[in-house]
């Protein structure tokens, strides 16, 4: 196995190991009931012609799942893009289990998301100490070439300086000076995923 506590693998590169593309292939295989190669590739094409186009562009209604209208997720999605870059949300483990669930569901495959954990303590005097210890474990857990910041709910009312506290956490070594921690104020109580991205 290519993971260990002392190295630890993102999704991305842990899942092209010769071990999980067995594993994944034979899961595919045995419970997900995948449909022939030939009626993928048929559908493929389909959705290419004017037949389909037309078909697509006729409805008349849609529907939007709520569940998706949250800021911080289009914030981890647009990470999600970077090369070996993980996503660190200030603010509470239970909002960043639902992201983590939701693009697990998305790329049928695990996600890595990082939380702050911050509690209530942390809602009353300042998420600072969470970050600065957030940033130092995710930088040697995961060794990633970037790390995407963005908030919840709770880091927003209370007013944390994003800028600010990734400065402080750089002063006192959590990362290096210049390792990139780019970061976005994603408060999820107004506009939605598509902003958040």
């Amino acid at each position: 196995m290519p993971q260990s506590a002392e190295k630890t693998l993102d999704h991305a590169p842990l899942f092209c190991e010769p071990e999980y593309r067995q594993m994944l292939a034979k899961k595919k295989l045995k419970f997900e009931c995948p449909h022939p190669d030939q009626v993928v590739s048929d559908q493929r094409e389909f959705t290419k012609t004017w037949e389909y186009r037309e078909k697509n562009l006729a409805r008349q209604a849609l529907v939007v799942n709520p569940a998706k209208a949250c800021q911080p997720l289009g914030a981890v999605f647009a990470a999600a893009g970077f090369e070996r870059t993980i996503s660190f949300v200030h603010g509470s483990q239970g909002c960043v289990a639902y992201y983590r669930s939701h693009l697990s569901r998305h790329f049928k495959e695990p996600s890595s998301v990082v939380s702050s954990s911050m509690t209530e303590d942390a809602a009353v005097f300042g998420g600072l100490k969470n970050m600065v210890d957030g940033l130092a474990n995710t930088y040697k857990l995961y060794s990633p070439k970037m790390i995407a910041v963005s908030t919840t709910c709770m880091a927003e009312v209370i007013g944390d300086d994003l800028h600010g506290f990734i400065e402080n956490a750089k002063s006192e070594g959590s990362v290096p000076r210049d390792f990139d921690v780019p970061f976005a104020h994603t408060p999820a109580f107004v506009g939605s995923h598509v902003d958040g991205y």
